[in-house]
């Protein structure tokens, strides 16, 4: 384990158009496609850091915003918010752009829990992260806050 790692380099963006199959009754998003989704984006984006394969450990929080309608195009955005040792924190935004001239706009956000394993399936430790920016800064710190939340719940 050695090298500086950036949120910048652990950064996943994807698309995707909402089509027929991908909808409910009302033509909005099924929500368990876009976890589907955040999953994903969340696992390349954890094992781009790491350089390891990334297991969900867990989902603190998906928050859905706005319907996302048919024919809508989605773009998530995934990096590391945070390393804690073996586990890091992943977040992901999600932004729907509409038909025609819409604007886009946020259409969710949700926080998972990767942690790297070996080949035999054993957590390994994983380089920290260095944020830069003042947004990135901002959400590492916060994530250490949605830990510490989430190993009180564990602990009750």
């Amino acid at each position: 384990m050695s090298g500086t790692r950036f949120v910048k380099d652990s950064q996943v963006f994807t698309t995707q158009l909402i089509l027929p199959n991908d909808t409910n009754q009302m033509g909005n998003l099924l929500g368990g496609t876009l976890m589907h989704w955040i999953d994903i984006a969340a696992a390349i984006s954890a094992q781009r850091h790491s350089g390891m394969v990334c297991v969900t450990a867990s989902v603190d929080e998906i928050n859905f915003h706005t319907p996302v309608k048919l024919g809508e195009i989605v773009t998530l955005q995934a990096s590391v918010n945070r390393v804690f040792r073996t586990s890091m924190e992943v977040g992901v935004v999600v932004t729907a752009l509409g038909k025609g001239n819409d604007p886009s706009r946020r259409a969710n956000n949700a926080y998972l829990t990767f942690v790297a394993i070996d080949d035999k399936g054993r957590p390994v430790d994983v380089i920290p992260i260095v944020p830069e920016t003042d947004d990135e800064k901002r959400r590492f710190a916060e994530a250490l806050e949605r830990r510490e939340f989430r190993l009180r719940r564990r602990a009750r």
